[in-house]
């Protein structure tokens, strides 16, 4: 029997509905809303490191970019569109295409110059060692007297 998570379920809610707001503010004029995908992402702590897993079927990882700006990484590349074979007649077509951006914003403090990436079978995993957190820790500063 599968146990009911309230919050796991709200969470997943909640992710569903930032990325459609930041799939919505990326929209500019001129894009093909056909065309429009975001590759879903695991993102994960684990010992002293921050992993994320990105699912990037049928990617050229030459066309990925990914770069950290301030606490968010941000993925961008693109999937290309499979053509079928010439007269094709679609009964179906639910599998994304295009260009896309993802950026993630990380909540753990990371060491990103020792970031590590493997891309296999189209996932994307970039693992980061987590650096001890300075902001928020009461820190001494020692009081020179002054005769």
């Amino acid at each position: 029997m599968e146990t009911f998570r309230p919050f796991f379920e709200l969470n997943r809610i909640q992710n569903e509905i930032n990325r459609l707001f930041e799939h919505l503010s990326e929209f500019h004029e001129g894009a093909d809303p056909v065309a429009a995908w975001t590759p879903n992402v695991d993102v994960y702590e684990g010992g002293n490191e921050l992993v994320l897993k990105f699912e990037l079927p049928g990617v050229d990882p030459a066309s990925v970019h990914l770069s950290v700006n301030g606490n968010s990484l941000i993925l961008r590349g693109n999937k290309p569109r499979t053509e079928p074979a010439p007269g094709a007649k679609f009964h179906c077509l639910e599998r994304g295409f295009g260009s896309f951006k993802r950026v993630i914003r990380l909540g753990t403090p990371i060491n990103t110059h020792q970031a590590r990436t493997e891309y296999r079978d189209g996932l994307l995993k970039i693992t980061f060692p987590k650096v001890p957190n300075r902001r928020g820790e009461e820190v001494a500063i020692p009081i020179k007297e002054i005769a």
